[in-house]
């Protein structure tokens, strides 16, 4: 994992931890499980999901306290029920109607009142791709061979329009890699 801190998390922890009531988090894309570890230390059950056997294989070294799965997120998710949802940049590799139903999906496993924690590009995040790439689709570009979607206000908004309410939707600069990343902070809440 990065030797650079990203505590984006910790103001989130207390509705976390009061969302999941005992339910599992379902983590979307954890990479090499730093977010995992937040999660896993603060006394939460993770279900984590990446599609890079590397990097689960890195987090279950780094977090053996959660139980990890290799898969695409498209896939069927290895719970049918979870208190909070975590994705932290992992929504942006699908056309757009992928991610709809993605957003979808989430929703279904998570009870109303349950919480959705997500990160996404921003449209002005141009260090990580948001220009200078061969355009796929508006927003949606191709980064070293990669799809990846750029979200503006009012991308995010039409993504979480049906059954979500935002308790907290603001524009962040990450100072987690090499350069700045600029990314949408987005906490949602799960309606009846």
């Amino acid at each position: 994992m990065s030797p650079c801190p990203d505590p984006w998390l910790d103001r989130w922890l207390p509705a976390v931890l009061e969302r999941a009531d005992g339910a599992p988090v379902l983590e979307l894309g954890c990479g090499e499980g730093r977010d995992t570890r937040t999660l896993v230390e603060a006394g939460l059950s993770v279900v984590a999901l990446d599609l890079s056997p590397e990097a689960v294989g890195r987090a279950r070294a780094a977090v053996p306290g959660a139980d990890f799965h290799v898969q695409d997120l498209r896939d069927p998710f290895p719970v049918s029920a979870a208190g909070v949802v975590l994705a932290s940049l992992s929504l942006h590799y699908f056309d757009w109607a992928e991610t709809l139903a993605l957003a979808a999906r989430i929703r279904a496993v998570l009870p109303p009142g349950g919480l959705l924690l997500c990160r996404l590009n921003s449209t002005r995040d141009h260090h990580f791709g948001a220009s200078g790439h061969p355009r796929i689709a508006e927003n949606y570009y191709l980064v070293d061979g990669v799809p990846k979607r750029f979200f503006d206000r009012p991308a995010v908004e039409a993504l979480f329009r049906e059954g979500w309410r935002a308790l907290s939707t603001e524009e962040q600069v990450v100072e987690r890699y090499s350069r700045p990343k600029v990314v949408w902070e987005v906490i949602l809440e799960r309606l009846p």
